[in-house]
């Protein structure tokens, strides 16, 4: 009898041990992004997070906006025996969570999807709540930014525009928002245009600071000049180049090479252009 009740009481002890692990479901890989707490009894089923994509929100007027920049996709599973939640109460949740922190509500429909907007540390941040199977959380996240880019021309390919052009943009020198310091991560490019410089020893260029149009003008076109005068004293001081064969000037969003009205028009017109004088 005692061997038949030890017996019974582990199948009940294994019966309990299954309904927790049952209740207690594991993240499938990710977590919550910093700017949300997931709704109470929910776990990631499905989770991307990767440095740059894009997805499409609806602004405040009901328009299409395409948005760039890191990305994450969030999709959160009810846990066995968690009451049933309801679309409605999954997206006011987000909705009152995002304008209790500054941000504001775009567009709300009960049978779609709420669209949400941050700013937050001077980055744009955002959000589609969706209600998957009217019970599933389901977010969409972006953190708006341009896309580092990671190919920079080399000194041969400069030297040929200038030849053929008379200018030449260089793509990869950053700098963050409203500033003019310029980013480690622009070394390569810097690096080729000394190379450019040093072969040509007669070469003497304009260094010219491009803007898009975000912001006023006349402090575009004061962060132009600074930027340009940057990449001139880092050229002077880091790379050895002559003072004598480079100016800076700055013209903001004067000479854009493609649309504003998209942000991939705007990353192509905040550029740094050699001009051979």
């Amino acid at each position: 009898m005692k061997r038949i009740a030890r017996t019974l009481l582990g199948i009940v002890w294994l019966c309990l041990l299954i309904a927790g692990v049952a209740l207690a479901e594991e993240d499938r890989g990710g977590k919550d992004h910093p700017l949300f707490n997931r709704m109470p009894g929910t776990w990631i089923y499905s989770y991307k997070a990767v440095d740059f994509d894009a997805h499409t929100f609806i602004d405040e007027k009901g328009k299409k906006v395409d948005v760039e920049g890191r990305y994450y996709y969030i999709h959160y599973y009810p846990e066995e025996g968690t009451p049933q939640l309801s679309e409605l109460k999954i997206l006011r949740n987000y909705e009152n969570a995002v304008k209790k922190i500054g941000g504001i509500v775009l567009k709300s429909d009960f049978e779609d999807a709420s669209y949400l907007k941050l700013v937050k540390d001077g980055k744009e941040i955002w959000v589609e709540v969706r209600a998957v199977n009217s019970q599933e959380p389901q977010l969409i996240i972006v953190e708006k930014e341009a896309m580092a880019q990671e190919i920079v021309a080399n000194a041969e390919a400069f030297s040929n525009d200038l030849k053929e052009t008379g200018h030449v943009a260089v793509y990869g020198i950053y700098f963050d928002t409203g500033q003019s310091v310029i980013k480690p991560e622009s070394a390569a490019a810097l690096s080729e245009i000394a190379k450019l410089l040093k072969k040509e020893s007669v070469l003497k260029v304009n260094v010219v600071g491009h803007t898009d149009n975000v912001g006023a003008m006349d402090s575009n076109m004061k962060l132009s000049q600074t930027r340009a005068n940057a990449v001139v004293q880092a050229l002077v001081d880091k790379y050895g180049i002559a003072a004598n064969r480079l100016k800076a000037y700055g013209v903001g969003p004067l000479a854009p090479v493609s649309s504003n009205d998209k942000e991939e028009g705007k990353a192509k017109n905040r550029r740094v252009e050699l001009v051979k004088q």
